[in-house]
């Protein structure tokens, strides 16, 4: 690629830290020098050299104290490199550790302006996006409370609304997303999908290997301040998983063998990639402990709703009153594997059309497509009539793991000629499959029974 398409250029890029044994010897060595070294060096990063290009979203994976954060703060900005160079184009923003660049004595309304005008917006402009700032962060009044009021999932709905504001070139999110709930944070990889579609940058660390593979282009990995591997994630991440739970004695040995493969910063699934099948992640949906219900409790939450809903133009049809019900008519959201139920909703159409096709389709929390369908309508050939209803049911077994999961509906239709959305609805439904207590299978889909084990 061309210089023009670099996002992020790194070159031999090394952060040292001087690191004192007392606080008296920082002292002796500023004020008194004598020759006699008080300190010891600590490489937060070491030689690292790397380039992200424009339109690339990329994951950065790493165990604790790899560097992944200092390296983000050096792109951003915030702190500077010991030595080596960065080169970076593009408007960045930024949302870091929980809490970054919040006064917390200030208002929710006052950090706004604050952040606002450190990400580069004037105050008119920050006073053109507060609507939709508060609109997308959804605290309602306490945006005019002090924000050491707020429980850190409000920090993060507050900074993350502020920091997609600037519509900006570069995003770069560290690990903060894991504090919102389910409902918000599917709303924040909602518009993190919408940021990749307008060709942004996105830099993405995070511990959950799955959001990694699942986001991201291109993931690299860090340890003790040294890029080990780049390349695909899902071959950056086996290694890295294969890392996580190696003993102390094979890590080093472990670690060798990364850095002498012959194309280390450019993995791909080749004839001689040794990760198995057995070795890639398993796409886990994780869920706070405060969505598992205990045995008996009632099958509907009426407060599980939705908030990244998206309403396509209307063209035609009228899609109404989304919902899940039992085999007898009954509203759930709260399933249970290996049940039957129907996604059903009401179609109102508002024009005549021919080879009417109804559409559904069931997503992960992180927008992975799981399942869906599309049928036309037995009537096809007559078509439907302007002022025609219709109630439309799909049946499903559910076969998913534990986890929360959303629903889109739409209405394909051919109308003077040309066949297109008559009505389609993004994330018009949600609902949670319950864990089971004996619950073995992994994944997304529970395809897999108990194994028959015998003696040979």
């Amino acid at each position: 690629m061309s210089t023009e398409s670099v996002a992020i250029s790194i070159r031999n890029l090394t952060k040292e830290y001087r690191l004192y044994n007392k606080p008296v010897h920082r002292v002796l060595e500023t004020f008194f020098p004598s020759g006699k070294k008080y300190h010891h060096a600590f490489k937060a990063l070491d030689d690292v050299s790397l380039e992200i290009f424009k339109g690339q979203t990329v994951g950065i994976v790493g165990r604790n104290g790899s560097g992944k954060s200092t390296l983000l703060q050096i792109i951003c900005g915030i702190i500077k490199p010991t030595v080596g160079a960065i080169d970076v184009q593009g408007r960045i923003s930024a949302l870091l550790e929980l809490g970054a660049g919040f006064n917390p004595e200030f208002t929710g309304r006052q950090n706004v302006y604050l952040n606002g005008s450190i990400l580069g917006l004037t105050h008119e402009e920050i006073d053109e996006r507060m609507d939709d700032i508060l609109a997308f962060a959804g605290i309602g009044g306490f945006i005019d409370q002090p924000v050491k009021s707020y429980s850190s999932g409000m920090y993060v709905r507050l900074a993350f609304s502020v920091a997609i504001s600037v519509e900006p070139e570069i995003l770069i999110v560290d690990e903060a997303l894991s504090v919102g709930d389910e409902a918000f944070q599917r709303k924040c990889f909602g518009k993190i999908n919408a940021i990749q579609e307008q060709g942004g940058t996105i830099l993405f660390v995070s511990h959950s290997t799955t959001s990694v593979i699942e986001l991201c282009s291109r993931a690299f990995m860090l340890d003790n301040g040294e890029l080990l591997v780049a390349g695909e994630p899902k071959q950056v991440v086996s290694r890295y998983q294969k890392m996580l739970y190696a003993s102390d004695e094979g890590l080093e040995v472990m670690k060798n063998d990364l850095r002498n493969l012959p194309d280390r910063y450019h993995l791909t699934r080749g004839e001689d990639d040794d990760s198995s099948e057995e070795d890639e992640p398993v796409s886990i949906v994780q869920t706070s402990d405060d969505t598992q219900n205990l045995e008996g409790q009632r099958d509907f939450d009426p407060e599980m709703s939705p908030v990244s809903t998206v309403r396509y133009e209307r063209k035609g049809a009228y899609i109404a009153n989304p919902r899940i019900v039992t085999p007898e008519g009954r509203q759930v959201n709260i399933l249970n594997a290996g049940g039957e139920y129907f996604y059903h909703y009401d179609v109102t159409f508002e024009t005549a059309a021919q080879g009417i096709r109804f559409g559904m389709l069931i997503k992960t929390m992180k927008g992975i497509e799981i399942s869906g369908s599309s049928a036309y309508h037995e009537g096809q050939d007559a078509g439907v009539r302007d002022g025609e209803s219709f109630a439309v049911k799909f049946p499903f077994t559910c076969m998913l793991n534990p986890g929360v999961y959303f629903l889109n509906a739409g209405i394909i239709g051919i109308i003077d000629g040309q066949e297109e959305f008559l009505d389609r609805q993004l994330d018009v439904a949600m609902f949670r499959v319950e864990e089971k207590k004996d619950q073995f299978s992994t994944g997304l889909v529970g395809m897999v029974r108990a194994p028959q084990v015998e003696p040979v």
